[in-house]
């Protein structure tokens, strides 16, 4: 069993006969109130995101998680599909689960699988890709103002907004988790 007190990102445990992953919490305590304890849960059997509070103290039974490394290799239909890179054994998974991170999947990407009891319940990318610009308007040299963006395309098909001196073929590095621009990459 563990309280609310031994809460951290990633953590996984069951609540009310589902397994959640903590993405972000936050301790909260209002003068003359209880403390609470706001969470952000990602839901390992659906893969939906929800917005939970829990009162301090409460407890939950942790539920024992191991990671095993997987390659993505190709997309088949609604489900992506990934080599265990132990046994070499290919394992189909639904993008619906990995939601809007499966439009950063690439040909040999090297991800985490996260297995709750046993079973492949989760998918986990590494924290920023590599992705190459395929398509954006040009910058129109005096809009220097700070902070300008402009909508990009990139390889995968996915839409982010990037600095207006991001060219088409450049690389860049894009956080996973947010699905933001973080840098030019480095070659």
């Amino acid at each position: 069993m563990i309280s609310t007190s031994e809460f951290h990102n990633g953590l996984v445990f069951e609540d009310e006969g589902q397994i959640w992953e903590i993405l972000t919490y936050q301790h909260h305590r209002k003068s003359q109130s209880a403390a609470v304890y706001r969470t952000t849960l990602r839901s390992l059997a659906t893969g939906n995101v929800c917005e939970k509070s829990y009162a301090s103290g409460t407890k939950f039974r942790e539920v024992p998680v191991t990671k095993r490394e997987k390659q993505y290799i190709y997309s088949e239909g609604e489900n992506a599909i990934f080599m265990d890179m132990e046994t070499y054994d290919q394992v189909s998974f639904p993008k619906s689960k990995l939601g809007p991170q499966a439009k950063f999947l690439q040909e040999n990407m090297q991800v985490l699988g996260v297995y709750v009891d046993e079973k492949l319940a989760n998918i986990e990318l590494p924290p920023n890709v590599v992705l190459t610009v395929t398509s954006t308007v040009p910058g129109v040299k005096g809009d220097s103002v700070s902070n300008m963006v402009k909508p990009a395309t990139l390889e995968t098909g996915l839409e982010i907004n990037v600095p207006l001196f991001i060219k088409e073929g450049e690389k860049i590095k894009v956080d996973t988790r947010t699905g933001e621009y973080l840098e030019r990459a480095k070659e």
